[in-house]
């Protein structure tokens, strides 16, 4: 079964290994052996049971799983999505308050407070991690001393290469949960609506793409400018949508740091940043509060705070309204296809007129999460 869609890094794959189908949930008796995304062939002696997660917000692509109850193998995280993104994690908490009350907070596996003695204190069976994060995992030591300990470590990626690696880490996922089906039903659900994007910018001409710079967590930092990203993540989402990625031809990395000046000299078509609701954790932030909980009254307020700022409120995306802020939270969960879709809404609105992100993620929600769609994920300038 395999996914191909369009362009570099969206040729989506599923994870080739005859154990994906022969490994129903009822196989777990037995050890397990998969290929993570790392690549790294790691042996599961029996289902996991007890997972902690590497970052919180994993939940994102856990929830679609186990929607009637996605904490129920999890014992505990990192507290990132309670920091970073407190409007998801109360939904959670609304749905499953005992759960997520019960969560232990591991802190980071790649800093000094995250302790071995607790992960087996807890009788953990998994350690799943962010692929971004694999070089200090193995610098730190933490896989071999977790290895050691009899507690496997497996990696997914929903942030440095997303649009390559959903569909695989989903599979895993599915997999590792004993949720096949489900994962099956996700990846079809995905893919449908990422071609909806696609199947149309993949006969575009390059002069038919706007000039597009996204700036990250924007605001975050009062007074600071600004961090965009190379062909990866919200570059790459860009890129998928019809856009001409600033930071594609500047750098190859992930993300770099670009003057004020050199985005006047640049002066691009149109101007996005990202926003999430940072405000509980950083009170001083200037970002767009973006998420379940989001006041669009506060957040219009926001947005323009953001476009009069010093150099940006002369550049033509400014005076002609094609300034744009969306979810943050995007960049490292399986629903980037809606990001997408909001994104070719902006760049090509004639081309994508009747594409519904709203809706797609109203169906989203319906289908795979445990709680209802709401709030505000995205805000433009009027």
């Amino acid at each position: 079964m395999t996914y191909a869609l369009t362009r570099r890094g969206f040729a989506l794959a599923t994870v080739a290994t005859a154990t994906f189908f022969a490994s129903a949930p009822h196989a777990f008796a037995q050890s397990l052996t998969i290929t993570d995304i790392a690549g790294r062939e790691v042996t599961l002696p029996e289902q996991p049971s007890r997972i902690i997660l590497g970052e919180g917000r994993m939940m994102y692509a856990v929830a679609p799983l186990a929607t009637d109850d996605p904490f129920e193998k999890i014992v505990g995280w990192k507290d990132d999505l309670i920091l970073y993104d407190p409007d998801a994690f109360r939904r959670f908490e609304t749905a499953f308050p005992e759960d997520t009350a019960r969560m232990v907070n591991f802190g980071s596996p790649y800093a000094g407070d995250f302790s071995i003695e607790a992960v087996l204190e807890n009788n953990a069976d998994l350690l799943i991690l962010d692929l971004g994060n694999l070089f200090k995992a193995e610098e730190t030591g933490l896989i071999e001393k977790l290895d050691d300990a009899g507690v496997p470590v497996v990696f997914v990626d929903f942030r440095q290469d997303p649009t390559a690696n959903t569909v695989p880490s989903m599979l895993m996922l599915g997999r590792i949960f004993g949720e096949q089906d489900r994962a099956a039903k996700f990846i079809d659900f995905y893919v449908a609506e990422m071609r909806k994007v696609t199947n149309v910018v993949q006969s575009m001409a390059a002069d038919e793409k706007p000039l597009v710079f996204m700036e990250n967590a924007a605001g975050y930092s009062a007074g600071s400018c600004c961090t965009t990203y190379g062909s990866f993540n919200y570059g790459r989402f860009i890129e998928l949508a019809g856009g001409q990625n600033y930071g594609s031809g500047l750098f190859s990395g992930f993300k770099s740091e670009v003057s004020l000046e050199a985005l006047i000299t640049a002066d691009p078509d149109i101007l996005l940043g990202t926003g999430a609701n940072w405000a509980e954790a950083r009170p001083e932030t200037m970002a767009i509060l973006l998420g379940y909980d989001a006041d669009p009254a506060v957040n219009a307020e926001r947005l323009q705070t953001l476009a009069d700022r010093d150099g940006f409120r002369d550049l033509k995306a400014v005076k002609n309204g094609q300034m744009h802020s969306i979810y943050h939270q995007f960049y490292n969960s399986p629903y980037h296809f809606i990001a997408i879709q909001q994104l070719a809404k902006w760049i090509h609105p004639e081309e994508f007129a009747d594409l519904d992100p709203d809706a797609t993620f109203a169906q989203l929600h319906d289908k795979f999460m445990p709680f209802e769609a709401g709030g505000q994920f995205w805000v433009s300038l009027p």
